[in-house]
């Protein structure tokens, strides 16, 4: 490694340093919300995962010759500089300049200003075509931002009325008479009401990051990339529908027991691997239908530019 790459590695680790002590207490509430509440349980998996992505396409291409183009890119001083600035205005915004805003609102603007942050540092020492070979795992940090408590609210009921709705579908494909009412479902014998812990919002989240890196790291195209990704939406709605499916059987047709048992508590997991399965099988699907690259097209590339 040369001496400006180092240079430049220190730089940015300085600046990744500063990120920590100026945004200490909206990393503290983040990391809170993280470990105490399932629907930001995800949150916990991002830095890992956005880091072993830059990691896994920084060392994709063996060629020396690549790796020293890499080295030579210019860091844009300019851009890098704008970026920090804006990342300084949002956390300096959320602290003390919306006070009267909710916790958070607050939150999630702060969040948004440390991601940018570490953008502005990036494009800042690396440069602009640094950013753009990284543009995923940049963007990817975003789901780090908490949602504001509205949306949450929003995704929760929409993925209780469709829960019903699938578990409904199911139950009739069954041959089980059943009746909905919102978010209730009704079979003989017993009413199910998908509450709002039913909602399943934790595995559907960590079903769609689980879409998002198998997509970045096995699609090439942009379009096949949007629709596994795009099937994660109905896929998590499904997965819900069977897991009401297979409580309200087994329950009313084998032991009451599975009412309160530990498939309905703790068997979101059983569910998450379906679903998870259901994507790979997507997947396989999609690169089967994706042109062969060339062995050498990255040397290629490397080589014209």
């Amino acid at each position: 490694m040369s001496t400006t790459s180092r240079t430049r590695g220190l730089v940015f680790a300085v600046l990744c340093g500063a990120s920590i002590v100026l945004w200490w207490r909206a990393l503290l509430a983040t990391l809170g919300l993280a470990l105490g509440n399932d629907a930001y349980t995800h949150i916990l998996l991002i830095l890992p995962l956005s880091a072993a992505m830059i990691y896994l396409d920084w060392h994709i291409d063996s060629d020396r010759e690549s790796i020293t183009l890499r080295a030579h890119e210019r860091p844009s001083y300019g851009a890098g500089a704008a970026l920090l600035v804006m990342a300084l205005f949002a956390g300096g915004y959320a602290r003390w300049g919306i006070v009267s805003a909710g916790e958070d609102i607050r939150l999630t603007l702060a969040m948004f200003g440390l991601v940018t942050w570490w953008t502005g540092g990036v494009v800042l020492c690396f440069g602009i075509r640094t950013f753009w070979r990284f543009l995923f795992p940049l963007c990817f940090l975003l789901l780090i931002v908490p949602m504001p408590d509205f949306v949450l609210r929003w995704i929760v009921e929409f993925l209780q009325q469709q829960s019903a709705v699938a578990a409904r579908l199911m139950f009739r494909a069954a041959g089980v008479p059943v009746a909905q009412d919102g978010i209730r479902v009704s079979i003989p014998g017993l009413d199910i009401e998908v509450a709002r812990e039913c909602s399943s919002i934790r595995s559907s989240l960590m079903l769609i990051v689980t879409t998002l890196v198998l997509a970045h790291l096995f699609l090439s195209s942009w379009w096949r990339k949007v629709l596994l990704v795009a099937a994660a939406i109905p896929l998590s709605v499904a997965k819900n529908g069977l897991r009401i499916f297979t409580i309200g059987e087994l329950g009313t047709r084998v032991d009451p027991g599975f009412l309160n048992g530990k498939l309905h508590h703790n068997g979101g997991v059983v569910f998450l691997v379906i679903s998870v399965l259901a994507v790979v099988m997507l997947l396989w699907i999609l690169r089967q239908t994706e042109s062969p690259r060339p062995a050498n097209a990255s040397r290629a590339v490397a080589r014209v530019n």
